[in-house]
């Protein structure tokens, strides 16, 4: 299939790029040539604009949109609503909220224009590792696209299967998922990423505790001094908290275990405070999961060793990057 990508940052270009793999083509466009051109080196045909995308693809047209949540992607899929013509698609891949997606596909459904909302998880992994995708839209356009879809996803891997899954849908075993109707993807992702935002916090304050079986204050003999990056290693190998994210936690603890190139100022992308709202609106008690994100807020005023471990873990999975010290 032929694939329009708007946005070839962390994910966007090895998004292409997986595609091509599988013998899909890519039409690219990025606000930074420099992109553009990296892609098409490796074989996409790359364009200069908006208009230029939607000439260079085939109807019916699908053009898959990843940049940020907010204004840029927005205004990115108004101004894509003008140019397209009916029975095209536009996909969000990016961590869009999802009401926003229920708006957008109304005020889409006017001009006869599909939408897609396709919550994806993989980071800076997702091409060598694939992309889990959790993708809300009208059946007969996720069934069009699941070609895209499926060479995108991890596939069975060895994963080991699922007993009593037998006649349920097999694509989530491939690793995708359609959640249901639009808005139903980026809702199920939202709550992925507030349950990420626990599970870092559990590793997070656990390695904190450790770090701290030293301090001075205890007896002599009641002190510890652990080895971070050796107990993060064991953990791995048949604990029952094992994890990719435990993972993350070795290799950058191996690397460094003051961890001294992060500043413990942990940054929250937005899906952990839509998790907490739609707690509220729906009476859900989420305690673990509220305290992580505002350990997330503390953490921009004061820092400690388990806010590290947090940065590291996301620039483990996702390349992010937090302000050093003489940033903030």
């Amino acid at each position: 299939m032929q694939l329009g990508m708007i946005g070839l940052g962390r994910m966007g270009g090895n998004i292409v790029r997986r595609l091509m793999q599988h013998g899909h083509t890519g039409v690219v466009y990025d606000r930074n040539p420099q992109a553009v051109q990296a892609l098409a080196a490796d074989g996409a045909a790359g364009v200069d604009g908006l208009a230029a995308m939607v000439a260079k693809l085939d109807k019916p047209r699908a053009i898959w949109v990843m940049l940020p949540a907010g204004a840029i992607t927005e205004g990115t899929i108004r101004a894509l609503a003008d140019l397209m013509d009916k029975g095209d698609v536009i996909i969000d891949g990016g961590n869009t909220f999802w009401k926003d997606d229920v708006r957008r596909s109304r005020e889409l459904a006017a001009k006869g224009i599909d939408y897609v909302d396709v919550g994806t998880s993989g980071g800076v992994w997702g091409l060598e590792r694939g992309y889990c995708m959790m993708i809300g839209g009208k059946k007969e356009t996720v069934d069009r696209l699941d070609p895209i879809f499926k060479a995108l996803a991890p596939g069975l891997g060895d994963v080991p299967r699922t007993p009593g899954r037998e006649g349920r849908d097999p694509r989530a075993e491939e690793g995708y998922i359609h959640a249901g109707p639009v808005g139903a993807g980026h809702f199920v992702k939202m709550v992925h990423n507030g349950i990420e935002y626990g599970l870092m916090q559990a590793y997070a304050e656990g390695f904190d505790i450790l770090k701290s079986a030293n301090l001075e204050e205890r007896p002599e003999d009641e002190r510890f001094t652990f080895d971070m990056a050796d107990i993060s290693e064991v953990w791995r190998r048949g604990s029952v908290i094992t994890s990719w994210l435990l993972d993350l936690t070795a290799s950058a603890l191996a690397e460094d275990a003051g961890l001294e190139d992060y500043s413990g100022y942990v940054e929250d992308s937005g899906e952990g405070r839509w998790t907490i709202q739609a707690a509220i609106e729906q009476a859900v008690p989420a305690e673990v999961l509220s305290a992580a994100l505002y350990t997330r807020f503390r953490s921009r005023h004061e820092h400690t060793y388990a806010e590290k471990i947090l940065s590291a873990m996301r620039k483990g999975f996702g390349g992010h990057v937090e302000p050093k010290k003489a940033e903030q």
